[in-house]
């Protein structure tokens, strides 16, 4: 049982939360109502997690010497020894492919974006995380990979802008996080990550601000797009806007006043301001898109 007890553990089921993004289309598209492609969602956010449990694993695996030196890693079961590694490589690489493999099943197109999405972890793991830049960019991808895989599984186009958005908040996110990991091992950051010797906290907190003011005018110019207003009927998704501004305020708030940011899916779950936001945010897009007439401003 406790074997058991780590390696779900090592499969990390608190960041599903991030695989999340895979209802994106569903929703935005208006085909919550449609049962089949509901189930098709369901079915590929299952995948996903998955296949994202497999790349935790494996990476895990491949960090253990590095993990040893971290505060809060060292606590992870394979770093602790309370998961052999043998036992890991196996679950990791069942999960793969199976994930892999019932995604093709389902379409080609939901397919290759989960493994795409593995594809880019393995690099990242191999060699991206090393290049500075380029790793905020990987981690973004894999965000942007869950979007593009909503879309396919129920055979979609989604929104160019809704995809812009995606990136610039998972990159605000990616530099959030590197800014965590530093101000958190400190002097012993280059030890645990190579690439964190590139970057200084200024210079982050230059880019998050950067970030931060793009993913907020292309989520506005999202929702009164011309494809968008069509979609929905009108240009009441721009009602969402004050969420969003709150949830990026509230986010630079717990960076710089609490010390999060170094876990976004932590940050999420535990600020309970922030959890509520997100959940305001969902339940006025929802009805803003599936109960509001679908004529006027």
């Amino acid at each position: 049982m406790q074997k058991i007890a780590s390696l779900l553990r090592c499969m990390r089921p608190w960041q599903y939360t991030k695989n999340l993004l895979v209802f994106a289309a569903v929703i935005f598209a208006g085909r919550l109502g449609d049962g089949e492609a509901v189930v098709r969602t369901v079915e590929a956010f299952i995948l996903f997690c998955m296949v994202s449990s497999s790349v935790y694993l494996i990476n895990d695996v491949r960090d253990v010497e590095e993990d040893r030196q971290h505060p809060e890693k060292r606590n992870r079961p394979i770093a602790c020894g309370d998961l052999p590694v043998p036992t890991a490589i196996t679950a990791a690489a069942v999960l793969a492919v199976v994930g892999i493999g019932a995604s093709f099943a389902i379409n080609l197109g939901l397919g290759a974006a989960v493994a795409g999405y593995f594809a880019l972890q393995m690099l990242y793991q191999a060699a991206l995380k090393e290049l500075v830049i380029l790793d905020i960019f990987a981690i973004a991808g894999g965000f942007l990979l869950r979007a593009v895989a909503g879309a396919e599984a129920i055979e979609v186009v989604i929104s160019p802008w809704l995809l812009i958005c995606t990136l610039l908040l998972a990159l605000f996110l990616g530099a959030a996080k590197r800014r965590g990991e530093i101000l958190l091992l400190e002097d012993g950051a280059a030890n645990h990550r190579p690439a964190l010797r590139k970057y200084s906290v200024e210079m982050l907190d230059q880019l998050i601000a950067v970030l931060a003011a793009s993913t907020l005018m292309s989520y506005c110019l999202y929702t009164i797009s011309e494809r968008t207003v069509r979609e929905i009927g009108s240009t009441r998704l721009l009602y969402t806007i004050p969420f969003v501004i709150y949830g990026l305020f509230r986010y630079f708030y717990l960076m710089h006043r609490k010390g999060a940011g170094g876990a976004p899916d932590r940050t999420l779950l535990q600020d309970r301001p922030l959890l509520l936001n997100v959940a305001l945010y969902a339940l006025t897009a929802a009805a803003i898109i599936y109960y509001a007439p679908n004529h006027g401003p």
